[in-house]
């Protein structure tokens, strides 16, 4: 991209073209593009010409009245805040490409075609597209984290990507509760927040907690149950299972008596015969 354009225009004549696009804004319909943050936004001048004609056309690219890009000659210059991520199509209705959109891109983009008429360049073409960026946080994640103790629980609550500057709280039946380790931060590049908060309970009660994320007009929220772990109550197999096991440990367990008792008499009469061998007359 050339960055060493020398305007051809006087300044206040580039002005006056300015407010002309801008009063052109006001009085006529505006197409619309919505996208969101980090998205490409292609914004269309609806308007072509042949490679041959651009020598001899002027293409200003502004929003809200400030410049964005421009056309003169066949070389192309773009305004700093747009340097790197911006880029014209000529080729296709005379469009321009805004690359990794930010908030402040939103706005309402004319484009301004002069043509040049016996020496002098007169207004051939003007459209105004509003390009509309969207940032809305999504729904929050909950997760559990390190419990500080035996009966307590800890879980954090976090969004991120958003705008305008949100407010997270944490509510139980309606009443704000005190969380713990709130933080929030923007990216300088992005402009969008990143929001987090924990929040501790004990566990020996059951609960339903909500996490709440103001932004401007709007909300997001998710919830969180906590129910007491219930004491397992032996089913009707786990009954029967039981019986059986304990039937055939009775089983056993006579089966067991009854062979100790018939070894016990055995070895009683034997030891019987042998006293009564021993004391038998010869």
């Amino acid at each position: 991209m050339c960055h060493t354009l020398k305007w051809g225009m006087p300044l206040p004549k580039l002005f006056q073209l300015l407010v002309l696009a801008g009063l052109f804004d006001f009085c006529s319909g505006i197409i619309q593009v919505t996208k969101t943050v980090k998205e490409i936004a292609v914004l269309s001048c609806d308007y072509n010409i042949s490679t041959e004609e651009l020598t001899r056309v002027r293409i200003y690219w502004q929003k809200d009245n400030e410049m964005v890009l421009a056309v003169m000659s066949g070389k192309v210059r773009v305004w700093p805040k747009y340097e790197n991520r911006t880029f014209t199509d000529v080729t296709n209705n005379l469009c321009i490409v805004i690359l990794a959109l930010r908030l402040s891109d939103n706005g309402t983009y004319t484009c301004v075609v002069q043509k040049q008429e016996k020496g002098s360049y007169k207004l051939e073409h003007l459209t105004a597209v509003k390009l509309l960026i969207k940032a809305d946080f999504p729904v929050p994640s909950i997760t559990a984290h390190e419990s500080p103790s035996p009966n307590i629980k800890r879980i954090r609550c976090s969004t991120s990507g958003g705008f305008p500057e949100p407010h997270l709280s944490w509510l139980e039946n309606g009443e704000e509760l005190n969380a713990t380790n709130t933080t929030l931060s923007q990216d300088p590049d992005t402009e969008l927040y990143t929001i987090s908060s924990e929040l501790d309970f004990n566990m020996t009660g059951n609960h339903s907690f909500t996490c709440l994320v103001k932004y401007g007009d709007l909300t997001v929220s998710q919830t969180f149950n906590w129910q007491i772990p219930k004491r397992e109550t032996p089913s009707a197999n786990q009954f029967l299972f039981l019986a059986i096991i304990s039937v055939a440990a009775c089983g056993i367990a006579i089966i067991l008596i009854y062979c100790l008792y018939r070894l016990a008499a055995r070895q009683r009469r034997k030891e019987e015969s042998r006293e009564m061998e021993r004391i038998s007359p010869i």
